[in-house]
Protein backbone atom coordinates (compact mmCIF):
# COMPACT_ATOMS: atom_id res chain seq x y z
CA UNK A 1 0.00 0.00 0.00
CA UNK A 2 1.20 3.32 -0.74
CA UNK A 3 0.12 6.95 0.79
CA UNK A 4 -0.78 9.33 -1.67
CA UNK A 5 -2.55 12.78 -2.98
CA UNK A 6 -3.88 13.21 -5.65
CA UNK A 7 -3.59 16.79 -7.39
CA UNK A 8 -5.23 18.91 -10.23
CA UNK A 9 -2.81 21.33 -11.87
CA UNK A 10 -6.31 22.97 -13.78
CA UNK A 11 -9.97 23.31 -12.41
CA UNK A 12 -10.98 19.96 -14.69
CA UNK A 13 -7.12 18.37 -15.08
CA UNK A 14 -6.30 15.17 -14.93
CA UNK A 15 -5.66 13.84 -11.19
CA UNK A 16 -1.87 13.05 -10.38
CA UNK A 17 -0.85 11.06 -7.62
CA UNK A 18 1.98 12.52 -5.33
CA UNK A 19 4.15 11.63 -2.19
CA UNK A 20 2.77 13.59 0.89
CA UNK A 21 5.58 12.20 2.79
CA UNK A 22 4.24 13.55 6.89
CA UNK A 23 2.57 16.20 5.43
CA UNK A 24 -1.52 16.13 5.72
CA UNK A 25 -3.64 18.02 3.36
CA UNK A 26 -7.07 18.43 2.77
CA UNK A 27 -9.44 18.74 -0.33
CA UNK A 28 -9.19 22.46 -1.98
CA UNK A 29 -5.49 23.65 -0.66
CA UNK A 30 -3.18 24.64 -2.02
CA UNK A 31 0.28 22.42 -2.65
CA UNK A 32 3.46 22.87 -4.25
CA UNK A 33 4.64 19.71 -5.70
CA UNK A 34 7.94 18.43 -7.48
CA UNK A 35 7.11 17.61 -11.16
CA UNK A 36 9.65 16.73 -13.89
CA UNK A 37 9.52 20.12 -15.01
CA UNK A 38 10.31 21.42 -11.79
CA UNK A 39 8.12 23.05 -9.14
CA UNK A 40 4.33 23.94 -9.90
CA UNK A 41 1.20 25.08 -8.17
CA UNK A 42 -1.58 22.61 -7.67
CA UNK A 43 -5.05 21.93 -5.99
CA UNK A 44 -5.56 19.09 -3.79
CA UNK A 45 -8.18 17.01 -5.47
CA UNK A 46 -7.53 13.52 -3.52
CA UNK A 47 -6.68 14.04 0.22
CA UNK A 48 -4.23 11.72 1.99
CA UNK A 49 -5.10 8.15 1.34
CA UNK A 50 -3.85 4.41 1.12
CA UNK A 51 -4.11 2.78 -2.24
CA UNK A 52 -3.00 -0.30 -4.01
CA UNK A 53 0.78 -0.42 -5.11
CA UNK A 54 -0.19 -1.32 -8.66
CA UNK A 55 -2.78 1.74 -9.46
CA UNK A 56 0.73 3.72 -8.73
CA UNK A 57 3.18 4.58 -11.21
CA UNK A 58 6.54 4.12 -9.86
CA UNK A 59 8.46 6.37 -9.32
CA UNK A 60 5.82 9.06 -6.95
CA UNK A 61 7.18 12.74 -7.15
CA UNK A 62 6.72 14.30 -3.75
CA UNK A 63 4.41 17.13 -2.42
CA UNK A 64 6.99 19.20 -0.92
CA UNK A 65 4.80 22.16 0.93
CA UNK A 66 1.29 23.54 1.50
CA UNK A 67 1.69 26.82 -0.76
CA UNK A 68 2.37 29.82 1.22
CA UNK A 69 0.93 33.60 0.90
CA UNK A 70 4.34 34.04 -1.34
CA UNK A 71 3.24 31.01 -3.24
CA UNK A 72 -0.36 32.29 -3.75
CA UNK A 73 0.93 35.78 -4.79
CA UNK A 74 3.71 34.40 -7.44
CA UNK A 75 0.61 32.52 -8.78
CA UNK A 76 -1.75 35.02 -9.12
CA UNK A 77 0.88 37.22 -10.74
CA UNK A 78 1.73 34.67 -13.64
CA UNK A 79 -2.05 34.89 -14.27
CA UNK A 80 -1.38 38.29 -15.49
CA UNK A 81 0.96 37.76 -17.49
CA UNK A 82 -0.37 35.45 -19.45
CA UNK A 83 -3.06 37.96 -20.27
CA UNK A 84 -0.73 40.28 -21.28
CA UNK A 85 1.20 37.40 -23.42
CA UNK A 86 -1.82 36.56 -24.96
CA UNK A 87 -2.33 39.87 -25.78
CA UNK A 88 0.98 40.16 -27.32
CA UNK A 89 1.14 36.57 -29.13
CA UNK A 90 -2.29 37.30 -31.43
CA UNK A 91 -0.21 40.58 -32.96
CA UNK A 92 2.61 38.74 -33.70
CA UNK A 93 0.60 35.80 -34.93
CA UNK A 94 -0.61 39.00 -37.20
CA UNK A 95 2.69 40.18 -38.37
CA UNK A 96 4.08 36.73 -39.18
CA UNK A 97 0.72 36.28 -40.92
CA UNK A 98 0.36 32.92 -39.80
CA UNK A 99 -3.11 31.21 -39.89
CA UNK A 100 -3.45 30.09 -36.39
CA UNK A 101 -5.71 30.82 -33.33
CA UNK A 102 -3.96 31.15 -29.81
CA UNK A 103 -6.26 29.57 -27.05
CA UNK A 104 -4.58 29.66 -24.12
CA UNK A 105 -0.94 30.87 -22.67
CA UNK A 106 0.26 28.97 -19.43
CA UNK A 107 3.43 30.48 -17.57
CA UNK A 108 5.21 27.85 -15.37
CA UNK A 109 5.48 28.31 -12.18
CA UNK A 110 9.16 28.37 -11.48
CA UNK A 111 9.29 30.78 -14.63
CA UNK A 112 11.39 28.30 -16.82
CA UNK A 113 8.82 28.39 -19.54
CA UNK A 114 5.74 29.78 -21.40
CA UNK A 115 3.15 27.72 -22.98
CA UNK A 116 0.81 28.62 -25.71
CA UNK A 117 -2.04 26.35 -26.59
CA UNK A 118 -3.34 26.83 -30.29
CA UNK A 119 -5.50 25.59 -33.06
CA UNK A 120 -5.11 25.54 -36.83
CA UNK A 121 -6.10 23.50 -39.77
CA UNK A 122 -3.14 22.19 -40.41
CA UNK A 123 0.81 22.07 -39.90
CA UNK A 124 2.02 25.57 -39.25
CA UNK A 125 5.58 26.69 -39.68
CA UNK A 126 5.98 28.93 -36.27
CA UNK A 127 9.63 29.02 -35.81
CA UNK A 128 10.61 32.57 -36.72
CA UNK A 129 7.27 33.27 -34.41
CA UNK A 130 9.46 31.05 -31.38
CA UNK A 131 12.70 32.58 -31.83
CA UNK A 132 10.73 36.45 -31.99
CA UNK A 133 8.91 35.66 -28.38
CA UNK A 134 11.76 33.87 -27.22
CA UNK A 135 13.71 37.46 -28.01
CA UNK A 136 11.00 39.25 -25.63
CA UNK A 137 10.46 36.93 -22.59
CA UNK A 138 14.12 35.72 -22.63
CA UNK A 139 12.64 32.36 -21.76
CA UNK A 140 11.68 28.99 -23.04
CA UNK A 141 9.02 29.30 -25.15
CA UNK A 142 6.79 25.90 -25.92
CA UNK A 143 4.14 26.29 -28.95
CA UNK A 144 0.90 23.21 -28.44
CA UNK A 145 -1.30 22.94 -31.36
CA UNK A 146 -4.54 21.21 -29.87
CA UNK A 147 -7.86 19.77 -31.19
CA UNK A 148 -11.21 21.49 -31.16
CA UNK A 149 -12.09 19.19 -28.12
CA UNK A 150 -9.76 20.88 -25.87
CA UNK A 151 -10.63 24.09 -27.62
CA UNK A 152 -14.03 24.06 -26.44
CA UNK A 153 -13.24 22.82 -23.10
CA UNK A 154 -10.80 26.12 -22.58
CA UNK A 155 -13.21 28.25 -23.55
CA UNK A 156 -16.75 26.60 -21.99
CA UNK A 157 -20.45 26.26 -23.15
CA UNK A 158 -23.74 24.38 -22.62
CA UNK A 159 -24.70 21.44 -24.69
CA UNK A 160 -27.93 20.36 -26.62
CA UNK A 161 -29.14 19.35 -22.99
CA UNK A 162 -29.00 22.39 -21.44
CA UNK A 163 -26.27 21.58 -18.96
CA UNK A 164 -22.73 22.83 -19.29
CA UNK A 165 -20.61 20.97 -21.20
CA UNK A 166 -19.20 17.51 -19.66
CA UNK A 167 -15.53 18.17 -20.75
CA UNK A 168 -16.18 21.51 -18.65
CA UNK A 169 -17.44 20.46 -15.42
CA UNK A 170 -16.38 16.93 -14.93
CA UNK A 171 -14.80 15.37 -17.69
CA UNK A 172 -10.92 14.95 -17.10
CA UNK A 173 -9.54 13.29 -20.17
CA UNK A 174 -11.20 12.32 -23.54
CA UNK A 175 -12.74 8.51 -24.50
CA UNK A 176 -12.92 7.71 -28.06
CA UNK A 177 -15.91 7.84 -29.51
CA UNK A 178 -17.30 6.17 -32.67
CA UNK A 179 -20.06 6.49 -35.10
CA UNK A 180 -20.46 2.75 -33.94
CA UNK A 181 -22.21 3.59 -30.81
CA UNK A 182 -25.00 5.94 -32.53
CA UNK A 183 -25.43 3.12 -34.38
CA UNK A 184 -25.93 0.26 -31.72
CA UNK A 185 -27.87 3.04 -29.73
CA UNK A 186 -30.31 3.61 -32.47
CA UNK A 187 -29.71 7.41 -32.65
CA UNK A 188 -30.20 9.35 -35.21
CA UNK A 189 -26.83 9.27 -37.81
CA UNK A 190 -27.48 12.98 -38.64
CA UNK A 191 -24.24 14.88 -37.75
CA UNK A 192 -26.23 17.81 -36.33
CA UNK A 193 -27.55 15.48 -33.65
CA UNK A 194 -24.57 13.75 -32.90
CA UNK A 195 -21.90 16.26 -32.86
CA UNK A 196 -21.47 18.63 -29.67
CA UNK A 197 -20.39 22.07 -29.43
CA UNK A 198 -17.00 21.35 -30.91
CA UNK A 199 -18.19 19.46 -33.70
CA UNK A 200 -17.00 16.27 -32.90
CA UNK A 201 -19.09 13.40 -31.59
CA UNK A 202 -20.41 13.62 -28.23
CA UNK A 203 -18.67 12.20 -25.68
CA UNK A 204 -21.76 11.28 -23.79
CA UNK A 205 -21.94 8.61 -26.33
CA UNK A 206 -19.65 6.79 -24.58
CA UNK A 207 -21.92 6.59 -20.84
CA UNK A 208 -24.15 4.60 -21.92
CA UNK A 209 -22.15 2.08 -24.45
CA UNK A 210 -21.14 -1.26 -22.38
CA UNK A 211 -24.67 -0.99 -21.02
CA UNK A 212 -25.99 -1.67 -24.94
CA UNK A 213 -22.90 -3.78 -25.74
CA UNK A 214 -24.18 -6.29 -23.16
CA UNK A 215 -27.59 -6.22 -23.77
CA UNK A 216 -26.83 -6.64 -27.34
CA UNK A 217 -24.82 -9.13 -26.90
CA UNK A 218 -27.95 -11.03 -25.63
CA UNK A 219 -30.36 -10.03 -28.14
CA UNK A 220 -30.27 -12.05 -32.03
CA UNK A 221 -29.91 -9.49 -35.35
CA UNK A 222 -32.99 -8.03 -37.16
CA UNK A 223 -33.67 -11.01 -40.01
CA UNK A 224 -32.63 -13.85 -37.61
CA UNK A 225 -35.12 -16.54 -37.72
CA UNK A 226 -36.17 -17.49 -33.73
CA UNK A 227 -39.13 -19.71 -32.39
CA UNK A 228 -41.46 -18.13 -30.18
CA UNK A 229 -44.48 -19.38 -28.22
CA UNK A 230 -46.58 -18.73 -31.15
CA UNK A 231 -44.68 -20.48 -33.75
CA UNK A 232 -41.24 -19.66 -35.96
CA UNK A 233 -40.92 -15.93 -37.00
CA UNK A 234 -38.06 -13.66 -38.18
CA UNK A 235 -36.98 -10.65 -36.30
CA UNK A 236 -38.11 -7.40 -37.06
CA UNK A 237 -36.80 -4.81 -34.45
CA UNK A 238 -35.36 -4.97 -30.98
CA UNK A 239 -35.56 -2.83 -27.66
CA UNK A 240 -32.66 -3.16 -26.37
CA UNK A 241 -32.82 -1.20 -22.89
CA UNK A 242 -35.62 -3.50 -22.44
CA UNK A 243 -34.59 -6.87 -23.97
CA UNK A 244 -37.39 -7.28 -26.30
CA UNK A 245 -37.80 -8.18 -29.57
CA UNK A 246 -40.20 -7.64 -32.27
CA UNK A 247 -41.04 -10.91 -34.36
CA UNK A 248 -42.99 -11.05 -37.79
CA UNK A 249 -44.60 -14.13 -37.78
CA UNK A 250 -46.94 -15.57 -40.73
CA UNK A 251 -50.49 -15.92 -39.78
CA UNK A 252 -51.92 -17.58 -42.77
CA UNK A 253 -51.83 -14.60 -45.75
CA UNK A 254 -50.58 -12.11 -43.68
CA UNK A 255 -47.92 -11.07 -41.15
CA UNK A 256 -48.25 -10.56 -37.33
CA UNK A 257 -45.57 -8.55 -35.28
CA UNK A 258 -45.53 -9.34 -31.73
CA UNK A 259 -43.12 -8.69 -29.17
CA UNK A 260 -41.43 -11.24 -26.72
CA UNK A 261 -38.86 -10.64 -23.97
CA UNK A 262 -35.17 -12.60 -25.01
CA UNK A 263 -35.57 -15.36 -22.81
CA UNK A 264 -38.86 -16.11 -24.33
CA UNK A 265 -37.81 -17.08 -27.78
CA UNK A 266 -35.22 -19.29 -29.31
CA UNK A 267 -32.75 -18.56 -32.19
CA UNK A 268 -32.69 -20.66 -34.95
CA UNK A 269 -30.57 -19.02 -37.14
CA UNK A 270 -29.05 -15.54 -36.64
CA UNK A 271 -27.73 -13.54 -39.72
CA UNK A 272 -24.93 -10.71 -39.61
CA UNK A 273 -26.12 -7.16 -38.36
CA UNK A 274 -27.66 -5.02 -41.24
CA UNK A 275 -27.62 -1.15 -41.46
CA UNK A 276 -31.38 -1.01 -41.41
CA UNK A 277 -30.81 3.18 -40.71
CA UNK A 278 -32.36 4.88 -43.89
CA UNK A 279 -30.47 8.16 -42.77
CA UNK A 280 -27.11 6.23 -43.32
CA UNK A 281 -27.18 6.51 -46.64
CA UNK A 282 -27.74 10.19 -46.79
CA UNK A 283 -25.05 11.01 -44.33
CA UNK A 284 -22.51 8.72 -45.32
CA UNK A 285 -20.33 11.74 -46.28
CA UNK A 286 -20.87 13.91 -43.67
CA UNK A 287 -19.93 10.73 -41.00
CA UNK A 288 -17.14 9.78 -42.84
CA UNK A 289 -15.69 13.46 -42.63
CA UNK A 290 -16.69 13.14 -38.91
CA UNK A 291 -14.48 10.09 -38.23
CA UNK A 292 -11.70 11.14 -39.84
CA UNK A 293 -11.59 14.29 -37.69
CA UNK A 294 -11.82 12.20 -34.46
CA UNK A 295 -8.36 10.00 -35.97
CA UNK A 296 -6.79 13.11 -36.36
CA UNK A 297 -7.29 14.90 -32.91
CA UNK A 298 -6.61 11.12 -31.52
CA UNK A 299 -3.38 11.37 -33.70
CA UNK A 300 -2.95 15.13 -32.55
CA UNK A 301 -3.38 14.65 -29.03
CA UNK A 302 -0.84 11.30 -29.15
CA UNK A 303 1.81 12.97 -30.91
CA UNK A 304 1.76 16.11 -27.89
Amino acid sequence: MKRIVGVRFKRLGKIYFFDPKWLEVKKGDKVIVDTAQGEEIAEVAVPNRMIDDEKVVEPLKKVLRLASSRDLKHAEECRKKEKEAFELFNKKIKEHKLDMTLTDVEYKFDNSKILFYFTADGRIDFRDLVKDLASIYKTRIELRQIGVRDEVKRIGGNGVCGRELCCCSFLSDFETVSIKMAKEQNISLNPSKISGNCGRLMCCLKYEQEVYEEKLSRLPNVGAIVDTPDGKGEVDGIETLKEVVKVKIKDGEIFKIKKYEVKDIKVLQDVAKKESDNEENEYQEELKQLEKLEKEDSKMKSDS
